[in-house]
């Protein structure tokens, strides 16, 4: 059982450590010939991440990056000068394998493949520390699968090296400039021009948000002349910040955003001024085959699933902060966990985390339809759960809370963002209906989710029956809005994504309990679970104020520090439902 009174701060942890959430689902996700080299990684990732890389967040904060425009003689150089905190944060990653080779490489070693979570683990950890780090470092990863993907061979040959390079000082960074003034997430209105030019093409146009936008290497949409108008007319291009003959390509950096938040990154307005691009298009693809759209969004998914990520961490680091802070500080003559609403409040955190964390974890597990379905899922849930955990942590610490010196009120500036970056909740959710139009990827994901219910053991029955009644009203729910009208259809969008987030969240909770159980004889899970769907899914007279249920309050400690809860102890509370 951790102890929240024994920590100072949660910067010097080992958050790989203190999370045994995670270290749960890494031993229910990885294979036995895996967990052991992993675990190890982990805990000096959650060493690194918990320790230095917290530390410098707070200074690189305060000391965003700065646009040098003019060199000493005059000449237009557009640079970006960093803190050296964050370029040693940068280095850091990249030596620990977070963002460079070295884990795949340790792997391979091994005669194995890195497991596909670990990633979603190692970003987590440092999405507690510094989105905005996990995003300048994230997109490079989206980059070099576009250009393994839809780039020839002699570009992947003088691409690569540089996205994969095995030394810090070698490296280049991805990005991805998709924003115009025209447009957020309305793609099909952009202005940028590409022209064809010899063997590379030229673009012409501006982007209005370009985070990281000192990459080396950056994907960005453009229209090449004659090209149909609308999304179809789009083209994929690879933009490098040095011409093929050295030069510096013509990227114009007007100015650096002064955003709320996710300072560690610079976010620009910038002018392609004819810069040179090469199209990404796949070996036999054509500037014009209508494709541009679709491969950029290859990139999206993934950046998607990172941004949810990123609102975890920040669920994570409040429910840490707060925890650390409820068990030090004293009000009436208690200290804050001892009186019911903050016991009420901090178990409510640790409930909305582990159930953000199953979709987050869930949709990074494989390629799946279900997997597919829950990148947006957990995008939608875990952005939006971020933003209301970081302002409970503000709450919990008071006008310590709004103050600068503490790291909250850094998490709630840098967790707005997310549910801004690569979709709003409302482009999200008409993406979730979008995808479950098509029958196949509507019945895999029903059917995957009712097989987690269907497995549950006897002891979890109650919540198993529960769910089985909501995955009915849910296909359901689906079935009428597919009979809607656009505009009804899309009225709804919202609260039927909000509804699958809960059903799909909850049946995996329940997945997690069942495991549980039979590998630890442990009944937390189960407790976690019935939580989770008597808050989300049952309904409540009254608003529950008449409920006898002290489940909070009687096992407020083994909830909140992950202790162990006898199946007894959990079967009264689980048969309420």
């Amino acid at each position: 059982m951790i102890d929240y009174a024994k920590f100072d701060s949660s910067i010097g942890l080992n958050w790989y450590d203190v999370d045994p959430n995670l270290g749960q689902i890494m031993r229910r996700m990885l294979e036995a010939a895996d967990f052991d080299w992993c675990a190890q990684e982990l805990a000096k990732i959650g060493a690194l991440c918990g320790g230095p890389i917290a530390a410098r967040a707070e200074v690189t904060d305060k000391n965003p990056p700065e646009l040098v425009k003019f060199d000493h003689w005059g000449e237009q150089i557009d640079q970006i000068h960093h803190h050296p905190g964050a370029i040693a944060t940068k280095r850091d990653l990249w030596e620990a394998g977070v963002s460079g080779p070295r884990l795949h490489q340790e792997a391979a070693r091994r005669g194995r493949r890195l497991p596909q979570v670990m990633p979603t683990a190692l970003n987590y950890m440092l999405s507690q520390a510094e989105i905005g780090m996990l995003c300048s470092i994230g997109m490079t990863s989206g980059v070099i699968g576009l250009v393994k993907k839809f780039a020839p061979p002699d570009l992947q040959k003088r691409f690569l090296p540089h996205l994969t390079a095995a030394n810090f000082d070698d490296a280049w960074d991805g990005a991805m400039f998709m924003t115009e003034k025209t447009g957020g997430s309305d793609l099909g209105t952009l202005t940028t021009v590409a022209r064809r030019d010899g063997d590379h093409w030229k673009l012409t146009g501006s982007k209005w948000f370009c985070s990281n936008v000192d990459a080396g290497a950056i994907a960005t949409l453009a229209r090449p002349e004659g090209a149909d108008a609308g999304l179809r007319g789009v083209a994929l291009f690879l933009v490098p910040k040095y011409r093929s003959d050295g030069s510096r390509n013509a990227i114009n950096i007007r100015r650096i955003k002064d955003k709320l938040g996710t300072r560690a990154v610079p976010t620009a307005e910038a002018d392609f001024v004819g810069a040179e691009a090469y199209l990404l298009a796949g070996e036999n693809g054509a500037a014009g085959d209508g494709r541009g759209i679709n491969r950029m969004m290859e990139m999206v998914n993934d950046s998607r699933r990172g941004v949810a990520v990123m609102g975890l961490g920040i669920m994570r680091r409040a429910f840490l902060e707060s925890a650390i802070f409820a068990a030090h500080r004293t009000a009436f003559g208690h200290l804050l966990r001892e009186l019911p609403m903050m016991r009420e409040t901090l178990v409510g955190m640790v409930v909305e985390l582990e159930a953000a964390a199953a979709l987050v974890f869930a949709s990074a597990a494989d390629e799946s339809a279900i997997a597919r379905l829950l990148v947006p899922v957990a995008k939608l849930r875990a952005t939006r759960r971020g933003v209301e955990m970081a302002s409970q942590a503000v709450e919990i610490h008071g006008g310590n809370g709004y103050i600068e010196d503490w790291p909250t009120a850094r998490l709630l500036r840098d967790a707005q963002s997310n549910t801004i970056w690569e979709g709003t909740e409302n482009i999200i959710c008409l993406d979730i209906l979008r995808a479950l139009r098509s029958e196949q990827v509507m019945e895999a994901s029903l059917a995957a989710l009712s097989a987690r219910v269907d497995s549950a053991a006897a002891a979890l029955a109650p919540i198993a029956e529960a769910l089985d009644a909501e995955l009915k009203s849910l296909r359901e729910a689906l079935g009428f809005l597919s009979r809607s009208d656009r505009d009804l259809r899309q009225l709804r969008a919202r609260s039927f994504g909000n509804y699958l987030a809960d059903v799909a969240a909850a049946a995996l909770l329940l997945e997690e309990a069942n495991w549980q159980l039979a590998h630890e004889g442990n009944a937390r899970k189960a407790v976690i679970a019935h939580l989770f769907v008597q808050t989300h899914l049952r309904p409540r007279p009254m608003r529950g104020i008449m409920s006898s249920d002290r489940t909070m309050l009687e096992l407020f400690e083994p909830i909140v520090g992950y202790g162990e809860i006898a199946p007894e102890r959990a079967a009264a509370a689980i048969r309420s439902i």
